[in-house]
């Protein structure tokens, strides 16, 4: 792969309207475009009111879809700074230059804010939800006395059995965003390839291969654009390398914020975190180096005891606050110089698209990484509370799904009449929505625009906020 490339500015639809007596008066550049795109966007702002782990939490301080992605896209962009002027400085690559790297940084800024603006209600057990309602009922539902399971082609069906927040994220961004054409925010070929995290399609999973191909990365309706894409970046059917650093800052910020989340909420405390974290230590002070300036950065306990100490000291009201937060600043300045040497020391096998695992692989912060996640799963995810929230989510969703669904199947079919509920039902989704459902499904198969139907609800329930 190569940075002329892969830093394609290439768009579904080119720029018609510049003034031919002023030229282009616009001096920023595309990717500066598409951030500006974005930020003005009805989908961006709804995740104001999405879940990141507390739904409809009534807490100012709690983050929800929008607060995570905007800390993805500063710490995206951070490290886009730092790769970029290690390749320089390094000179890791002869054919990049300052200019791509200022590129890398405004496409990682613009990747972080909309990484997951293709999820529904509710985080990601919202994604299980609709997964496990198409599991259940695509087999007993039937269209013209045939099953939908059996109707489908294999891909259409395995997207509903494999739903993805990151594949709706590029459908919504490319065709669902229908106010100027059928080319939805028309963003750059470079940004769009950059949240594509997993680049295969539903029928190509294979979770078990400890390779990328974890989940499908696009739907078979988008099948053309998304070949279309890395055809023009040459990423082929490899991760754009964007994607690593990106995927990077999403863990770097989740990890830590869901700690801080769960600390504000008391489902952890500093005792039990300290506990955790000397856990950890002791099971890697092996890699300590006596000879490293910085060796505290290796024993996160022992940072996070000092700080404790420091508050306790200087006479702070709740030494416990004060050390997890400062901790929590300093652990993600810890996890960027990881994530930066990751990419750096792989850069080539990164580049040849062979390289398999993420960013802090091998590095010092791979245990701190992984404790992170087991303690929010072990503190927060696995609770009462939070699966007796997740019982009433799902009750919602199902029933949302149960009634949206019957409605789509004869929606646009001649032979079958909705009735008033039904009716009522499609009258409710998105004037846009509808629009690019008959964009794409004018003169297609009966097959391909029972799918599109399907979609349509998908869409619809993806769109909502929680509050809705």
């Amino acid at each position: 792969m190569e940075w002329t490339r892969l830093l394609s500015t290439k768009r579904q639809r080119q720029n018609r309207y510049k003034s031919q007596k002023y030229g282009d008066a616009d001096l920023r550049s595309e990717f500066e475009k598409d951030y500006h795109r974005i930020i003005g966007s009805a989908s961006f702002r709804r995740l104001q009111d999405k879940t990141q782990v507390f739904p409809l939490d009534k807490s100012d301080f709690i983050r929800t879809r929008l607060t995570h992605s905007m800390e993805v896209s500063s710490l995206a962009k951070s490290l886009g700074q730092n790769i970029g002027e290690s390749i320089l400085v390094h000179k890791k690559d002869s054919s990049f230059t300052v200019q791509m790297k200022e590129d890398i940084c405004n496409i990682l800024q613009c990747a972080g804010l909309i990484h997951d603006i293709g999820n529904p209600p509710f985080g990601h057990y919202g994604e299980a939800a609709i997964r496990e309602w198409f599991e259940r009922n695509l087999p007993l539902l039937t269209y013209h006395g045939t099953s939908l399971e059996e109707l489908l082609e294999p891909q259409m069906r395995e997207d509903f059995y494999h739903f993805e927040g990151n594949a709706q994220a590029l459908r919504l961004v490319s065709k669902l965003h229908f106010l100027v054409d059928e080319n939805g925010m028309n963003l750059t070929y470079a940004l769009l390839n950059t949240i594509i995290k997993y680049p295969v399609a539903s029928t190509k999973i294979h979770p078990e291969s400890g390779d990328i191909r974890e989940k499908k990365g696009y739907y078979y309706a988008d099948r053309e654009l998304f070949e279309d894409i890395v055809s023009e970046t040459g990423a082929g059917n490899h991760r754009h390398p964007l994607t690593f650093i990106l995927e990077a800052a999403d863990d770097i910020a989740y990890k830590t914020a869901d700690i801080e989340d769960a600390f504000v909420k008391r489902f952890l405390t500093y005792h039990s975190l300290r506990d955790e974290l000397r856990k950890l230590q002791n099971r890697e002070k092996k890699y300590a180096d006596p000879e490293e300036k910085d060796q505290n950065w290796f024993c996160p306990a022992d940072k996070l005891v000092e700080l404790y100490d420091r508050a306790k000291k200087n006479g702070v009201d709740d030494p416990g606050d004060y050390a997890v937060k400062n901790w929590i600043v300093k652990a993600q300045g810890f996890l960027i110089g990881c994530a930066t040497s990751g990419f750096t020391s792989h850069y080539e096998e990164i580049m040849e698209g062979t390289y398999k695992k993420d960013l802090f692989a091998g590095t010092l912060a791979e245990g701190l990484v992984k404790l992170l996640g087991e303690i929010a799963c072990k503190c927060v995810f696995k609770t009462e509370t939070i699966y007796r929230m997740e019982v009433k989510e799902a009750v919602m969703l199902d029933n949302l799904l149960d009634r949206f669904v019957g409605a789509a199947i004869k929606y646009d079919d001649p032979t079958q009449k909705l009735n008033s509920i039904e009716e009522r039902l499609i009258s409710f989704i998105s004037n846009n929505y509808k629009k690019a459902y008959r964009y794409h499904a004018e003169e297609k198969s009966e097959v391909y625009r029972l799918y599109l139907r399907l979609l349509l609800v998908t869409d619809y329930v993806c769109g909502m906020t929680d509050s809705y």
